[in-house]
């Protein structure tokens, strides 16, 4: 069992920066491949980036160059810096803990989600 609680979500104006964490429970954390997923209202759930066990690391199109994605398995902490910020950034970011970055989206292991607003 692993449990995913997010946190560092906020309101940020364009060209702004913030970082997600996402802090696991359970002594398996450093195996599991780790994602974020965003939701905007009236939209699907899309993909924003994942991250293996050995570190290796993917991004959707839309974030890439401007998100990063890192872990921190001493603190089984799953951190997403985000810089330059755009509007269509705005969603509930949702952490995931899966075996493979691919398969994340059907994960039974999700957090609460934190709201993240770019708007000026």
């Amino acid at each position: 069992q692993v449990q995913l609680v997010e946190s560092g979500g906020g309101l940020v104006q364009p060209g702004g920066s913030l970082r997600l964490s996402c802090a696991a429970s359970g002594r398996t954390f450093s195996s599991y491949a780790m994602g974020w997923f965003r939701q905007a209202p009236g939209k699907e759930r899309e993909f924003v980036s994942g991250i293996t066990s050995g570190g290796s690391t993917a991004y959707s199109q839309s974030v890439k160059g401007r998100f990063t994605i890192s872990r921190d398995n001493a603190k089984k902490t799953v951190y997403l810096q985000m810089n330059s910020l755009k509007p269509e950034d705005t969603a509930v970011y949702s952490c995931a803990a899966g075996l493979t970055i691919g398969g994340l989206r059907d994960s039974d292991y999700w957090g609460q989600g934190t709201q993240v607003t770019v708007s000026s």
